[in-house]
């Protein structure tokens, strides 16, 4: 499917414009899952300037829509309606000043805890767990391996629909349990991460760990999307699905991994519509053997086909 051209009126409304406008564009081999329909446009602002100035003039109607790396996202069959903004190489700064570590959030998070592992920063390795970029992390206060997203954040800048920029504190992320409580419009553009003195040597063997231990226990070779539901309290997502007869699961195209079964997998040629309904069904069948009703932690966004 395609939607109605809306480029060259945006760009008639932004004439200081210096980001790409790109209208049907594909959104499928931006997400890890390879699947999803176009973006009706997508716009890669060259900074926080150009996002802002595009924001500023944007019809209040128009919907945006933010994507990063697209690993924890499922885009829906039929496309997305509207802007789809996508922030590139002029929020792909990293910079170490003392214990503090400033970055873009187009940064993935493997290069932050390099950058910190660099600078003898201890505290940050954590990211090296998390797949996909800086603003995913911020925006569902994105964890592994003991640590958090709001355990190391001390600031972030973000912009709002109106094209304002906010600077805010962690204390204004209203951070929860894979959860942000800072307000849905805000794309957030930069972060201040906070470490602490360690051994440069000890923080790399820590990453080494995280790393075998992912490769050991996730199906990081295959079309996924990371972790699919969010732990419920005191319970494990994967246990659940795994009493639940879950494992290895089939629909169409899509599977439950039979390595870690709260990762799905497209086998090849899964559509997004093959990838939701087993998440769906995984879901029924685990509240009707457990009484447990599991929660999405990965985004599905757009419309059905």
């Amino acid at each position: 499917m395609s939607f109605p051209d809306i480029a060259p009126e945006l760009k008639s409304r932004a004439p200081k414009l210096r980001g790409r406008l790109l209208p049907n564009q594909s959104l499928a081999e931006l997400t890890w899952f390879r699947v999803g329909g176009p973006a009706q446009v997508l716009f890669m602002p060259e900074d926080e300037a150009d996002l802002s100035h595009f924001l500023s003039v944007l019809a209040a109607d128009i919907p945006v829509t933010v994507v990063g790396l697209g690993s924890n996202l499922i885009v829906r069959d039929g496309g997305i309606a509207g802007v789809v903004v996508r922030l590139g190489r002029g929020f792909n700064d990293v910079a170490v000043e003392g214990t503090r570590i400033r970055v873009g959030t187009a940064v993935p998070d493997v290069r932050v805890a390099r950058a910190a592992q660099e600078a003898s920063l201890a505290g940050l390795a954590f990211l090296r767990g998390i797949p996909g970029a800086i603003g995913g992390a911020l925006r569902m206060n994105g964890g592994a391996y003991g640590r958090e997203t709001k355990d190391a954040l001390i600031a972030a800048r973000a912009v709002d629909r109106a094209g304002r920029v906010h600077e805010l504190t962690s204390a204004d992320m209203h951070y929860s349990y894979r959860h942000c409580g800072a307000p849905e419009d805000f794309i957030f553009t930069e972060a201040t991460f906070e470490g602490a003195p360690g051994d440069r040597a000890a923080i790399a063997a820590e990453m080494d760990k995280i790393t075998e231990s992912r490769e050991a226990t996730q199906p990081i070779k295959s079309r996924t999307g990371g972790s699919t539901f969010k732990n419920p309290p005191g319970r494990k997502a994967w246990q659940l699905i795994d009493a639940a007869g879950c494992r290895g699961l089939i629909v169409g195209d899509a599977q439950v991994s039979e390595l870690h079964c709260n990762f799905l997998i497209n086998l090849g040629t899964a559509t997004a519509a093959d990838i939701e309904t087993l998440g769906e069904t995984v879901r029924r069948r685990v509240k009707e053997s457990s009484g447990v009703e599991l929660e999405w932690e990965i985004r599905r966004l757009g419309i059905p086909a």
